[in-house]
């Protein structure tokens, strides 16, 4: 193995423990509780390697969504291939989105509530991102009628369940009812 190899290795080795760090320490204490300087001790390594790899704090949330972003559409394309064309599939993927978004509520934040630098919707959205928006719309597409644009129909599927899971967590909605919720957003969607 050449040297420049082991220097790559160990540095993508260094990105994951990075990211790894700033996922739990969220998930334990919330996105406030993770700094640069707190992710540089609790990884043992210096701040200024830290930034040797992350612009900051904004550029490991971002990592952090794309990592979610690509576990969520694998989560999603489990769900979906596993269950019944149609509205099982829609349902099934809705009951894993909004599953997914409680068990992991600072990940979800960093994929789809707090602001961070990724392109969304664009060409330039990242591989992980498409493939989550691409399984919610192999959900949708096969339920669409006849002249509805699949694209926007999903971004509408997607709003709801997002809305779902933000209004249950912030305590404006009531967490008894979520299934029954979630059962007409899909029957009536």
């Amino acid at each position: 193995m050449s040297i420049q190899t082991r220097r790559e290795r160990e540095r993508a080795e260094r990105e994951r423990l990075i990211v790894a760090a700033a996922r739990e320490l969220a998930e334990a204490e919330g996105w406030d509780a993770v700094t640069t300087r707190r992710l540089a001790a609790e990884i043992e390594y210096s701040q200024p390697v830290l930034y040797s790899h992350f612009k900051g704090k904004g550029a490991i949330m971002a990592a952090v969504a794309v990592e979610g972003c690509a576990e969520l559409a694998g989560e999603l394309r489990a769900a979906r291939t596993g269950a019944p064309p149609g509205r099982a599939a829609l349902t099934a993927v809705g009951e894993t989105y909004t599953a997914f978004a409680r068990r992991r509520p600072a990940l979800y934040d960093a994929m789809f509530t707090l602001a961070v630098d990724l392109p969304f919707a664009t060409p330039e959205a990242p591989a992980a991102l498409w493939a989550a928006f691409e399984e919610l719309s192999a959900a949708v597409t096969p339920i669409a009628a006849e002249g509805d644009d699949p694209a926007l129909l999903t971004e509408t599927y997607w709003a709801g369940l997002h809305g779902l899971v933000t209004l249950m967590r912030s305590g404006r909605l009531p967490e008894a009812d979520h299934d029954r919720r979630l059962a007409l957003l899909c029957a009536r969607f």
